[in-house]
């Protein structure tokens, strides 16, 4: 095959930095975009916070717009550069660009790498389990060996507060260090078992039940048949066998349930109360609000970034000749300009598809998850003329407050189920539905996934008995056996 020309007429996208820019702020949460921003005002000297008692002559900013209105004319990259309404990335940002690269700095990553993440010291993060305990037993008089067996016993216990190795592999551990018999290893667990918090350290769920069982008053009423039932019925507990512990126990219905919600106030993951986890933050990005039997959405004023174009600084751009100084202030008016767009478009885009949202889920809003109409991302994109990707962007970490609570925006989406009459339903209605079911059953013969599968198709909704099992346990329900109860 000879080389040859062609020539071919065609048309594509060019990714420009400020369309990067605009994509990278459309998805970002309302917590990374205010550092952004605030890293961006640090940046650009052309960018300025607006203060609520700052007063602008009339004349001063009728020049000013003057000014920047001739800019315009003058910033050539600006020509014919404009955001599109439509932003066809499918993939992720990082996914395709290199963020180190992209000319928008992550200000959430380079927070991480410095260590100076400045919503580290609002949010309190406790002590680990392990360090809780290890503060507990610096503080009690121990000998030196004693306390290096404190430590290593305490390196053997997971975060739900269970000991995870045998006494006797931990005793082997030490013996090369330590001339110490297995007693005093276990007379250093049965210390540690009475920490806080109380039944840490046990080796089993029975064990872990009994310890907690010490701190009620030994006058207790009934607190030796509660030991009983742990000690000799836990596993009949468990599989919710109560008629043969009726008949094993010779004790009255009644009497019996009074006892198993005792046990069942105890803690069977002691470990749980000690909770590393840092709290997270949710700032609602639109209210929506019944006004004269309208649902109205707004933009949460809070999280609208009030930032302008310093008019001093660009008075400067105008005066200034055509040195370096020149080339720094016109880039900089230029990005500051795109930034201010790019700005501007996220906030319309969010407007525009939370009122797409709300219109369509009324009925969710008026009476609950029952009337969540089912709803995917083409719907409001068509709907919008957006490609999908960018209603994708737009309800990643972008939360809505309603009436009925803060709901992340693709809480409104969900798949759906055909109904008898051709119709459909959105699973989260059906959810609703099964779990309202469940509420109002009869405790003694809870409803079977597959008795709550035909009522459902009875109601009209054409439900397997799968489908059923697998929105109980997206809902942490248990099953029929397991939600069995005396009265």
């Amino acid at each position: 095959m000879k080389p040859s020309l062609q020539l071919k007429l065609g048309q594509h996208l060019t990714m420009t930095p400020q369309l990067q820019q605009a994509i990278r702020l459309l998805q970002l949460s309302t917590l990374d975009l205010q550092m952004e921003i605030q890293q961006t005002l640090e940046e650009n000297p052309m960018l300025e916070m607006e203060e609520d008692n700052q007063v602008v002559e009339p004349e001063q900013r009728e020049q000013t717009e003057t000014d920047l209105a001739q800019q315009d004319a003058q910033l050539n990259m600006e020509k014919n550069q404009e955001l599109p309404d439509e932003l066809p990335v499918d993939s992720e940002w990082e996914d395709t660009y290199d963020v180190s690269t992209a000319g928008i700095s992550n200000s959430a990553q380079s927070n991480d790498d410095n260590g100076n993440d400045f919503l580290e010291n609002q949010s309190i993060e406790g002590d680990t389990l392990a360090e809780h305990l290890l503060w507990q037993l610096r503080n009690m008089s121990t000998s030196d060996t004693d306390f290096a067996i404190g430590v290593a016993i305490i390196d053997a216990i997971n975060d739900d507060g269970y000991l995870t190795e045998p006494l006797e592999e931990i005793h082997a551990g030490l013996a090369d260090e330590l001339d110490i018999e297995l007693d005093e290893v276990e007379a250093v667990l049965h210390l540690i078992q009475r920490f806080d918090p109380l039944g840490v350290g046990s080796r089993n769920l029975k064990e872990c039940l009994l310890l907690q069982l010490e701190q009620f008053d030994s006058k207790t009423e009934g607190l030796a048949d509660i030991r009983m039932l742990i000690r000799d019925h836990l596993e009949q507990l468990g599989s919710r066998d109560y008629a043969r512990l009726l008949k094993t126990t010779r004790l009255s219905e009644e009497k019996l349930q009074q006892l198993i919600n005792v046990i069942q106030s105890l803690n069977p993951k002691p470990g749980s109360y000690i909770s590393p986890n840092r709290a997270e933050y949710v700032i609602p990005d639109i209210y929506v609000r019944k006004i004269n039997g309208e649902w109205r959405v707004t933009l949460n004023p809070e999280t609208a970034p009030r930032i302008r174009i310093n008019p001093l600084y660009a008075g400067y751009v105008k005066k200034s000749g055509r040195g370096k100084d020149s080339s720094y202030l016109r880039n900089s008016m230029q990005e500051a300009r795109w930034f201010l767009k790019s700005l501007q478009s996220r906030s319309d885009t969010l407007l525009r598809v939370g009122k797409a949202i709300v219109d369509r889920q009324r009925l969710f809003l008026e009476y609950g998850d029952e009337g969540m109409k089912p709803m995917v991302l083409r719907d409001i994109a068509e709907e919008l003329d957006m490609h999908e990707s960018t209603i994708s962007r737009v309800t990643t970490q972008k939360y809505m407050h309603t009436p009925r609570g803060v709901f992340e925006f693709k809480f409104f989406f969900s798949s759906h189920v055909s109904t008898v009459d051709g119709g459909e339903c959105s699973a989260t209605a059906i959810r609703a539905m099964v779990k309202k079911l469940i509420e109002n059953e009869n405790p003694r013969k809870p409803m079977s996934d597959n008795k709550i599968s035909a009522f459902l198709v009875k109601e009209g909704i054409n439900v397997a008995r799968r489908t059923v099992a697998k929105y109980r346990e997206a809902m942490s329900i248990p099953p029929s056996n397991e939600r069995k109860r005396l009265t």
